[in-house]
């Protein structure tokens, strides 16, 4: 699914090179969760970045799902990314002004789906995420917990073979993190593909495979039995 070999990344501060990323092998399975660790600055992010073309390498290589990723321009890079990918942000990014059902049906406009569909599918999405009686609600009149089970719908709504989430338990309390990740696990367990960068190690636990990044390299890279997130709800 993912294969990235010898991926380096720096950026230009002023007139110094700070490398971020140093020679980093990554795969993963369709089908796994993974937990990518770190402290500020480890490089986790950036990592996150590269395989959600947000960002491109500066060496190495990076396959999705059989196709290489490199110098795309913009146009093809959202195109892979409304195709293959869905995104869960720590400050949810959902559109102020739009209820829950338009927020999740977004990336399916740009898609091209017909309206009427695109509503079905929203509605669905936002079922299965138990928001249904909330759509016609806009994200001031929502918790936080329930601003990322939008954004997790949202996400969904356009069938990406890999969910990304960068701290998505980050902006919220305990309990509702762990309902949270009750969802991400179940989602999971039907066979989605998800990557998770937290710094939260208990959140890290609930995940099937921990990675940790220090310096720009993978120090650490496990196989786990994941603890399950209905034992603290």
């Amino acid at each position: 699914m993912i294969r990235i070999t010898d991926i380096y990344k720096s950026y230009q501060i002023g007139k110094n090179t700070l490398p971020v990323l140093k020679g980093i092998d990554f795969n993963v399975d369709k089908g796994e969760m993974v937990s990518i660790m770190g402290s500020s600055g480890s490089g986790k992010s950036t990592l996150l970045n590269i395989i959600g073309i947000l960002d491109e390498a500066d060496r190495g290589t990076y396959n999705l799902d059989g196709i290489e990723v490199k110098n795309l321009n913009e146009k093809i890079a959202a195109k892979y990314r409304n195709q293959f990918l869905g995104f869960i942000f720590q400050s949810f990014n959902l559109i102020n002004y739009k209820t829950a059902l338009d927020n999740v049906a977004l990336p399916l406009y740009y898609q091209g789906v017909s309206r009427k569909k695109r509503e079905e599918k929203a509605l669905f999405y936002l079922d299965k995420v138990g928001l249904s009686n909330w759509a016609k609600h806009v994200p001031s009149e929502l918790s936080g917990g329930q601003k990322q089970r939008v954004a997790i719908a949202r996400a969904l709504a356009s069938d990406p073979k890999v969910l990304l989430a960068d701290e998505p338990t980050g902006a919220l309390d305990t309990k509702t993190s762990y309902g949270v990740m009750e969802l991400l696990q179940q989602i999971n367990d039907e066979g989605k593909t998800v990557i998770i960068v937290t710094h939260e190690p208990d959140i890290a636990a609930m995940t099937k495979r921990n990675v940790e990044l220090k310096d720009g390299l993978i120090i650490s890279d496990k196989i786990i039995e994941p603890v399950r997130a209905t034992l603290y709800v």
